[in-house]
């Protein structure tokens, strides 16, 4: 039998779903997207809701087969999924480039099919480009960390297409700011923070 990763636990006791942000205004203009995989796509909104000009950040699904999944579905492994973040952004005032900038200091780039403690494909990795010109920077960010000289080991994060992406349940949706001791209890035994200060240190 499969043992129940950190991310599951804590998960298991969270089941009463509160309301999430409020909607953001509207704006006259659509707000640029982002997909992004980093593991846990509970850590990986704070670092961009904390961003100007981010408008808002959805957690979910990508990068899969099955249609409309499920938690439980995707925590199995089963549906070819990633758990992801939707990065909805007002690109006159971040650029895709500086999204990509904290993408990669708030993961560990060379864990293969896994983030920390969690482990299985849908905790790998990604950028999902919706465009050419996102493709363009993400392969050359990609190479700016190659070229760094900084790890040693091969790159594990994918760059592909975006494929459809799948808002996860709503009791998923800023857990972060719902449950901020359970979090932080999960954070901290998951050694994401320990593990990403010895990767990227002050660049962080």
């Amino acid at each position: 039998m499969t043992r129940p990763t950190w991310h599951q636990l804590i998960l298991a006791l969270t089941f009463a779903a509160l309301p999430v942000h409020a909607a953001t205004e509207e704006n006259s203009n659509p707000p640029d997207i982002a997909i992004f995989a980093g593991g846990c796509f509970w850590c990986m909104e704070p670092p961009f809701d904390n961003i100007e000009g981010v408008l808002s950040t959805t957690s979910g699904y990508t990068d899969g087969q099955v249609e409309n999944p499920s938690y439980k579905q995707v925590s199995r492994g089963g549906t070819g999924h990633t758990e992801a973040l939707k990065v909805e952004y007002d690109s006159s005032i971040v650029s895709y480039e500086e999204l990509l900038e904290v993408f990669w200091v708030n993961i560990d780039p060379v864990a293969e099919n896994r983030q920390f403690c969690d482990a299985g494909s849908q905790y790998r990795s990604g950028i999902y480009y919706r465009d050419d010109q996102q493709k363009a920077a993400a392969l050359a960010s990609l190479d700016r960390l190659k070229a760094s000289g900084r790890f040693e080991q091969a790159i594990a994060t994918e760059i592909k297409p975006a494929t459809t992406f799948y808002p996860a349940e709503q009791y998923h949706q800023d857990y972060y700011i719902k449950n901020p001791i359970r979090y932080k209890f999960y954070r901290y035994n998951c050694g994401r923070d320990a593990r990403l200060d010895e990767i990227w240190g002050e660049d962080r």
